[in-house]
């Protein structure tokens, strides 16, 4: 009997078996006659700079070896308790899925480098062969030091290491019309134009695998002072335990009797492969384009970059389950409107925001660290910022912010939705972005890390490239372009459903203006409410005028 051959593959944002190039070359290997590797070993870590992971220690009283995952501007948690739910269901369910196939999903605590050289050197005090470190490449500053560490620790343990394409994304990086990231075009539109026809450009999925190799015998421990949960549950409450319920807020957001949640979703592949079924069984798809701004509900839009986020599902595949029901190549969808009968606005939109999403994350390949400075990728150092660190006055202002109490009904409704639920639209956002940024001059990366937070589909590229973009620091062309939350609010909740759905407070009324600009409510209005003396009805941060009847504002 041969000597055993472990293979370690470090999984991040890649938590699926389908489509899993890795996984994939691991089976072909596994059906060859003479093995490279005869037990593999899949390894998730949870990594300390980025999510908090004192709640793992065995003792409260143990003092946790990392410093606190909290970010650079505003010392916000950098992982709130709605991503880590989604992230701890996609893990397990990765578990799960690897272990019906034969293997399994080991669980870790740590900084990757650290914990992959950890485990080397228990195998080798056992005298067990590691073949291979495996893990698949990511374009975020910390994700390329991780692979450094990575790699260091492998060649320190003399065993192979190799870093795979990230394949998850719409247009494969080796069909690039371009090989160094400096010729990304800085404008998406001239991007767009160089892979298209879009529906063409994606490569084929790879084959789901029906066995793979088992885990080694004997697997290192997880060293002290962590421990290992051995449920789901006991991880989310791992996960969630340091973070205080209030996130830091004085007054935070309660949740508004009977609101509708429009993220009320589980992470894991399985349940994103439910999700794109759903999406084309009720027809969503093909009207996305038509109801992809609405607000309320779960399927106005896909609501797929959650699972896009975190690797449970790939943009190809998503783009295959498109062209079946475009060419009617299964039953799924037959009887939907443009079942068979080729692309439609609606798919051909689907295919656009997937493209989106490859390029923040090729910005963030070109531009490195710039995706978090305050001058953004222009290296823009012209705007007169407001900092919360240096002025009492910005720092009540930002809480307000925070809070979902600036004012204005359309940003406070998207803020007290993120905090409950853990998503806000895509609309919205952009609006929220241009709010704190251009309207009230504040230093937009109080946002972009309150989104990292928050965000249940947060994805370091989409989100802090989206921050830069609507802040006038990013890829956008018309860097004057500033939205006007009220005209917003009158062309996309127009009877103010939305802002009555999470501001409790303001559902008696039925003006929509008053619902959009509170402070203009009669005083006899206010007294009847109750508002009179709230200074969010009294103080709005910032007075923005529109009235639809004389249109102005701008988009």
């Amino acid at each position: 009997m041969s000597s055993p051959r472990v293979l370690i593959y470090l999984l991040r944002r890649d938590l699926r078996v389908a489509d899993n190039p890795i996984l994939n070359e691991i089976g072909k290997i596994s059906q060859q006659s003479q093995h490279a590797f005869t037990h593999l070993l899949p390894v998730y870590v949870f990594a300390a700079q980025q999510i908090e992971v004192s709640g793992f220690q065995l003792s409260d009283s143990e003092r946790s070896p990392f410093p606190q995952a909290r970010s650079q501007a505003g010392g916000f948690w950098r992982c709130g308790p709605h991503r880590a739910k989604f992230l701890a269901e996609s893990v397990w369910d990765a578990k799960r899925r690897l272990s019906n196939l034969g293997s399994g999903l080991e669980l870790r605590v740590g900084m990757a480098g650290q914990v992959i050289g950890e485990m080397l050197d228990a195998f080798k005090q056992a005298n067990t062969e590691v073949a291979g470190v495996w893990m698949t490449e990511d374009v975020g500053i910390e994700e390329k030091q991780e692979e450094r560490d990575v790699r260091r620790a492998a060649e320190r343990a003399e065993t192979e290491f190799r870093l795979w394409v990230d394949e998850k994304y719409y247009v494969d990086d080796r069909d690039l019309p371009f090989q160094n990231p400096r010729q990304l075009p800085d404008v998406f539109t001239t991007y767009r134009k160089q892979v298209e026809p879009l529906r063409e450009a994606p490569r084929r999925s790879l084959p789901i695998l029906k066995k793979l190799l088992p885990l080694p015998e004997t697997i290192p421990p997880q060293p002290a002072p962590f421990n290992i949960p051995s449920t789901l549950q006991e991880t989310i409450s791992c996960l969630t335990k340091p973070l205080e319920p209030n996130l830091g807020l004085s007054n935070p957001p309660k949740y508004p009797p009977r609101a509708l949640c429009a993220h009320p979703f589980q992470g894991g592949e399985t349940t994103g492969h439910e999700r794109i079924t759903h999406l084309i069984a009720s027809g969503n798809m093909s009207t996305y384009k038509d109801t992809r701004n609405g607000m309320i509900g779960s399927d106005f839009s896909t609501k797929l970059s959650a699972w896009l986020a975190l690797g449970c599902i790939t943009a190809r595949q998503v783009h295959e389950y498109l062209v079946d029901f475009e060419e009617g190549k299964t039953d799924l969808g037959k009887g939907v409107h443009g079942y068979g009968r080729g692309e439609n606005k609606g798919t051909a939109a689907v295919r656009f925001e997937l493209l989106w999403r490859d390029y923040f994350r090729l910005a963030t390949r070109k531009f490195g660290p710039r995706l978090f400075r305050i001058e953004g990728f222009k290296n823009d150092t012209s705007h007169s910022w407001r900092y919360p660190q240096k002025d009492l006055e910005v720092q009540h202002t930002v809480a307000r912010f925070l809070e979902g109490t600036t004012g204005n009904g359309f940003i406070d409704a998207s803020m007290r939705e993120l905090f409950l639920t853990g998503y806000t639209s895509n609309r919205l956002r952009q609006n929220v972005a241009s709010f704190l940024a251009k309207h009230l001059g504040i230093d937009w990366r109080i946002g972009a890390e309150w989104y990292e937070m928050l965000l249940a589909d947060y994805d370091v590229s989409s989100n802090w490239g989206n921050w830069q973009y609507n802040s006038g620091v990013g890829n956008d062309p018309r860097e004057s372009r500033t939205f006007n939350p009220v005209k917003q609010a009158f062309d996309y909740d127009p009877r103010g459903e939305y802002v009555k759905n999470w501001v409790e407070e303001l559902r008696p009324l039925d003006d929509p203006q008053l619902l959009f600009q509170p402070w203009k409510m009669p005083e006899e209005t206010k007294k009847e409410m109750g508002l009179e003396s709230q200074e969010w009805v009294e103080k709005p941060l910032k007075r923005i005028e529109f009235h639809p009847a004389k249109g102005g504002g701008r988009g």
